[in-house]
């Protein structure tokens, strides 16, 4: 299925949906204003939490960690790397792997080597947009949560 992720432009904190390529809206997520480090939450559209993305401090490279009910379900680490984007992920649902272009704006992602999905950021747009194309057979909600941390590390502070 295919996803477009679109940062309000003019919000105040990370908030915004998560939408089909039809714009119908499938995901809410809401970011905490005035916290140390990031912090954001993935809702439904009935508002039932599905993650919790909290950003870990003190840390050399870039590393968040995924909670699923209260239990963390993957974490997320920047890999010291000096062309391409690279994330080295530790999670409950398989080996994952993150791994970008020179620019970072075009990335595939692959759980046990298999190739799960594929982002691409918007060049001239407005607010940081991605089209996320996940294979059917995954949890939509923990692909998404990976995209919005890749988003976290690579692109926040450009705004």
């Amino acid at each position: 299925m295919r996803f477009v992720v679109r940062q309000k432009v003019f919000s105040f904190g990370d908030n915004f949906t998560i939408k089909d390529e039809a714009g119908n809206e499938h995901f809410m997520v809401k970011g905490k204003v005035f916290a140390l480090g990031d912090k954001l939450r993935i809702y439904d559209m009935q508002g039932h939490e599905l993650f919790y993305i909290e950003q870990k401090l003190l840390r050399f490279l870039p590393e968040y960690t995924i909670y699923r009910s209260g239990q963390p379900v993957a974490t997320v680490k920047k890999q010291l790397t000096f062309f391409r984007p690279r994330f080295r992920i530790w999670s409950v649902y398989g080996e994952f792997t993150i791994e970008g272009n020179f620019l970072g704006m075009e990335f595939l992602i692959h759980r046990n080597g298999k190739h799960v999905a594929q982002v691409s950021k918007r060049w001239f747009a407005w607010s940081d947009t991605y089209g996320v194309d996940i294979a059917d057979d995954e949890d939509y909600g923990f692909i998404l949560a990976l995209v919005i941390v890749i988003d976290q590390v690579l692109h926040d502070d450009e705004d």
